[in-house]
């Protein structure tokens, strides 16, 4: 079968791999769609060391089931399911109590991220998986190509929302930085969950454009007069949650900026910026601010992302391209020219 594989630092390519045996508890999954995000780009950029050197990746991934193993209950041939992101062991303590995104097994102190296909476990982005019929959660009639996103595209933002859903009341404002993959999802669940004003800020005037016409109360390109804007729009209290999804220093310091007391800030992107606090300064941070380094989410959270999307309140926006040309897609990426999210279709 076809595989896309890390092969040194910021390269992949296109190899042949043997279609992988299953266990009796496994499905083999026939890759309907495998989508390609920021952290793909940034996992090929860990080096020649890397021990993900070598391996197929991909881990938001949705098909049809090719065949099920002995021990399989509940599955079909031609059954279609999306992947959780995290490969959860679902019986540890952090499993039973409802947090399977932080799976003892799956994630032990010190790892680079919890396990996950493509991530210390083969990938999706290949003709074939091999999955656990427990991480797999069926998607329906939704189209696979769209389905595989979810699992980290609509989960992880869903993720962040749910940790501050308690403020996102009816008079409350949330401020919503970046509309790439991640955040324009994030945008659509909270006009779809939430009767929270929504400010939506991107340096892409026309991602502010589509947060205008997808449920954003204001877009806003996020440049130096962003965070004076927002205190103006909030009567200088500032927004009861923020949620980055970009990460870099410019957007760690607005989101800081614009946080009311008492509010929270969710870190979801990946850019590297740093969070300068002291202990007492209040002038960096007002008091009372809750701060999450959210990652991806739950098994609960990824039924209710499929749920919603079946439901149509939820929609990727997908740039679809054959798994042959997973090194163009890569590339397009990198240099911004995705709109939504790259799926890459075998």
């Amino acid at each position: 079968m076809r595989a896309v594989t890390y092969v040194r630092n910021e390269t992949v390519e296109l190899q042949q791999k043997e279609v992988p045996e299953i266990a009796p508890d496994e499905i083999l999954l026939k890759v309907g769609g495998a989508g390609l995000c920021h952290s793909d780009i940034a996992l090929i950029g860990m080096g020649d060391d890397s021990p993900l050197i070598g391996s197929t990746l991909g881990h938001e991934v949705a098909g049809t089931v090719e065949k099920a193993g002995a021990e399989v209950e509940g599955w079909s041939a031609g059954d279609s399911g999306v992947v959780a992101l995290v490969l959860s062991c679902g019986e540890c303590r952090e499993c039973v109590a409802g947090r399977d995104n932080l799976c003892v097994v799956a994630y032990p102190r010190g790892a680079m991220a919890p396990l996950s296909p493509g991530i210390g476990s083969p990938g999706g982005m290949a003709d074939y998986l091999a999955v656990k019929s427990r991480h797999l959660q069926p998607i329906g009639d939704l189209d696979p190509a769209e389905a595989g996103p979810l699992a980290d595209a609509a989960v992880t933002p869903l993720h962040a929302i749910n940790s501050v859903r308690d403020r996102l009341t009816g008079d409350a404002t949330v401020v919503t930085i970046g509309l790439g993959g991640l955040g324009h999802m994030a945008l659509q669940i909270l006009r779809a969950t939430t009767g929270a004003r929504i400010i939506a800020l991107d340096t892409d005037p026309e991602k502010c454009e589509y947060a205008r016409s997808h449920g954003a109360d204001l877009a806003l390109i996020s440049d130096e007069n962003a965070a004076q804007r927002i205190l103006e729009e909030t009567g200088g209290r500032g927004a009861d949650a923020v949620l980055d999804f970009v990460g870099v220093q410019p957007t760690v310091n607005l989101a800081a900026a614009v946080v009311k007391p008492g509010g929270a800030i969710r870190f979801v992107g990946l850019g590297g910026g740093v969070l300068e606090y002291t202990a007492g300064n209040s002038a960096v941070l007002p008091w009372g601010v809750s701060i999450e380094r959210a990652y991806g989410g739950t098994r609960a959270e990824l039924r209710e992302a499929v749920a919603l999307a079946q439901a149509g309140k939820i929609r990727l926006e997908v740039t679809r391209y054959s798994l042959d040309d997973a090194v163009q897609a890569f590339d397009d990426l990198h240099h911004g020219r995705v709109q939504g999210r790259a799926v890459l279709v075998p």
